[in-house]
């Protein structure tokens, strides 16, 4: 699989990212081994987790994987902090001392001695964002993570994080921004994906298959074993069935029958090679998503399909 640089750093990591949100809740620990040996014999690296993901599950499945299924050196560990669930409700916390305490219970759980990218996972106007960024210099000053990114920060916040750590030569440079981005999202590129090119960094697309809504499988009912079925995760797909999504469904449907791809090969190549994305992050729910997704290695989509979906897309 192709490797590129992470914005303006020396770090490399696949075209093709592993996403471990549903690990130790939809994908069991036999099903996310065979993933993580699936994606790695197909030259994938990036494997991006985070400390609120099963609320710290995954992290732990994860750290169970490495080492004794797969080699630590051959994947890019990349985890987020300043999200956790307490009781059902959803909590944030940028504080220097939390995303600290986060950190250090991300590396137990994961069993390394550093994480490879370590991403504050939102903005949050309670914390001075200086602040915030003060633990990612920490972080990286004190050996415990590689490279530093944000995650979820709209074109504005992406830019003053950005230009604050690099008006000074001691805090560390910001080399990615992980955002949703896909056919059926495209709000990145009204300031997002100019910002972080202006600030030389890596753009980490998630949900780039519109939450499993490109795929094509809710085009005429709801599969009884999707997600948009299960009570608790139907409104994460809820936003894209909407009618004004559709119309963009069926083009996707469309050039696939017609290049002799599938739906998921050709929402996937347009995301991934649009530009400024470093890399498209999939979260496959068994090793039969996660194939269907690698099999994308080998498609490029021709402009004008690239343009027609673009067409299509527009609206949204």
């Amino acid at each position: 699989m192709q490797q590129r640089h992470l914005g303006k750093t020396g770090l490399k990591v696949s075209r093709l990212g592993l996403g471990t949100l549903g690990w130790a809740q939809e994908t069991d620990e036999h099903e996310a081994k065979e993933e993580l040996l699936t994606f790695v014999a197909a030259g994938g690296t990036l494997v991006d987790t985070a400390a609120n993901y099963s609320e710290g599950e995954s992290e732990r499945l994860l750290g169970s994987l490495l080492g004794s299924v797969v080699p630590r050196d051959e994947v890019v560990v990349a985890t987020k902090a300043g999200i956790s669930w307490h009781g059902g409700v959803r909590r944030v916390d940028v504080s220097r001392a939390g995303l600290l305490r986060t950190l250090d219970a991300s590396l137990a759980r994961l069993g390394v001695d550093f994480i490879d990218l370590w991403q504050v996972q939102r903005w949050s106007d309670e914390v001075p964002f200086e602040e915030t960024l003060s633990a990612l210099d920490f972080a990286v000053s004190s050996g415990r993570v590689a490279y530093a990114g944000i995650s979820n920060y709209n074109g504005w916040q992406t830019a003053r994080a950005a230009t604050w750590q690099e008006a000074n030569h001691s805090r560390v440079r910001l080399a990615s921004t992980q955002v949703e981005y896909s056919l059926l999202n495209r709000d990145p590129e009204h300031d997002v994906l100019a910002a972080a090119s202006a600030c030389g960094m890596g753009v980490l697309a998630w949900s780039p298959l519109g939450r499993g809504a490109l795929t094509g499988k809710y085009q005429h009912s709801i599969p009884g074993d999707s997600r948009a079925a299960d009570d608790e995760l139907a409104a994460f797909v809820a936003p894209y069935l909407g009618e004004p999504h559709r119309g963009v469904v069926s083009a996707v449907v469309r050039a696939a029958q017609g290049l002799g791809h599938t739906p998921v090969e050709v929402a996937l190549a347009w995301v991934r090679d649009r530009p400024g994305v470093t890399s498209a992050i999939v979260g496959a729910r068994n090793v039969h998503q996660l194939k269907q997704a690698l099999s994308v290695e080998d498609v490029t989509l021709p402009p004008e399909i690239a343009a027609a979906l673009n067409d299509a897309s527009a609206h949204l």
